[in-house]
């Protein structure tokens, strides 16, 4: 399990070792810049999570207007997060010429005009091709943030730093479904996105002027075989595959899980308004602790075990969501975002530590597997939901996380191997 290899000696590197003369003048919590620099990247990814995923809790409604099944409208957000997949390298390879900070304030600018507009769309098919190109302007945040944080934090800090960066998406997919519900249930789902298109634009101009310039970023090359041989390093490298498929496969629990729960709430036994429904998602609140300790879980029970944690209560919350009654509901959605959040949180800053170089490449990677998982689970869990119901989206679901675990038992063999063998090659 050996970090990405450095063969492409002349790579886009994404991040080059940082020399140990540079190594104090990084960033580290309670040091100058480091707050400045965590709630810039916080609301950047409240901006993120809120757009991206803006019309999950207003599935039921634009089914309504329009008169598709959940299938079809689903792909309002399936589109979203596959355009920010499809663009994700591309987007990290531009961070790699232009600058993380440049690509992250122009992908959020492009982001926030497009949501502006998505409030009136037509028909459908105008909305999924808005969505689409709105996921593709976002794709320039997820992998040049953590590029970023992986420059200028000190490595002690990073799991934390980007614990915090993934709150900020915990807490933007909890606030604009909240917010869209009750804004919907009053004046419409085209209002309540055109709500969320202007809190988007504020977080987008605070995140600009808060983040403190780069200090330890160096420019690379666009030239695309370059590119090419950093990508196939990291593909080569066992260890980042293996985070790549943990990372796409509880996204896959998570993007099927919400995307059909306000179809389950709002029909029989509990037909919720569309108020109570979007409320439902302030358990994200949940998902922001768990991702912000997710330093101190692996602290203790190494990423390995705190990845069998993080899919041990993904798989309990799956198996309470099947009672018909609402308590046990909420309390398995509770463990179901607490586990997703604090998996994403431990692999994808697992692999901003693994990868030598091209690390916004390795990230880019990451989300790009990361949000095909969405867009997979998005439309195989509503496919599922309308073949069989509830217990058909927990099957996607609780099979998706037995492949988290398997691989990471895979892992864990491969590490002792590669103990064993230590020793030998020693002497």
């Amino acid at each position: 399990m050996s970090p990405a290899s450095t063969g492409a000696s002349t790579s886009v590197d994404a991040v080059s070792p940082v020399r140990s003369s540079d190594a104090d003048s990084r960033l580290t919590p309670g040091g100058p810049g480091y707050r400045r620099m965590s709630f810039a990247l916080f609301l950047a990814g409240v901006a993120t999570f809120a757009l991206l995923y803006s019309t999950q809790a207003l599935l039921p409604l634009i089914s309504g207007e329009f008169g598709v099944a959940a299938s079809k409208a689903s792909w309002t957000v399936a589109a979203a997060t596959g355009g920010l997949a499809l663009f994700v390298l591309p987007m990290s390879a531009l961070s790699e010429r232009f600058g993380r900070r440049t690509v992250m304030t122009a992908s959020l600018a492009v982001a926030v005009g497009v949501g502006l507009l998505v409030p009136f769309a037509p028909s459908i098919g105008t909305l999924v091709v808005l969505r689409a190109v709105q996921g593709a302007a976002l794709a320039g945040l997820p992998a040049s943030a953590t590029a970023y944080l992986a420059e200028e934090v000190r490595p002690k800090a990073l799991v934390t730093a980007i614990g915090l960066f993934v709150a900020g998406n915990s807490v933007g997919g909890m606030s604009g479904r909240v917010i869209t519900g009750w804004v919907a249930q009053e004046w419409g789902w085209r209002v309540a996105l055109g709500v969320i298109g202007v809190i988007a634009v504020a977080c987008a101009a605070a995140f600009r002027l808060l983040l403190p310039a780069p200090q330890h970023f160096k420019p690379g090359s666009l030239r695309p075989h370059v590119l090419l041989g950093t990508v196939r390093d990291h593909l080569s490298d066992p260890l980042l595959r293996r985070l790549y498929a943990i990372g796409a496969l509880f996204m896959t629990v998570f993007g099927g899980v919400y995307t059909v729960i306000g179809y389950r709430l709002t029909e029989a036994p509990f037909s919720l308004p569309q108020g109570i429904v979007g409320s439902i998602f302030l358990v994200y609140l949940v998902g922001t602790v768990s991702a912000s300790t997710a330093g101190r879980l692996v602290g203790r029970l190494g990423r390995r075990g705190a990845l069998y944690l993080a899919g041990g209560t993904t798989a309990a919350g799956l198996l309470l969501s099947l009672a018909d009654s609402l308590p046990l509901v909420l309390l398995g959605l509770v463990l179901i975002t607490a586990g997703f959040f604090a998996g994403h949180a431990v692999a994808s800053s697992a692999v901003s530590k693994t990868a030598t170089h091209g690390r916004a490449q390795a990230s880019a990677l990451y989300q790009s597997a990361y949000y095909i998982g969405s867009s997979a689970g998005s439309t195989v869990g509503a496919m599922a939901f309308h073949a069989g119901g509830w217990a058909g989206t927990v099957t996607v679901g609780i099979f998706a996380v037995l492949g988290v675990v398997t691989i990471t038992v895979l892992g864990s063999r491969a590490a002792r191997v590669a103990a064993r063998r230590a020793p030998v090659a020693a002497h």
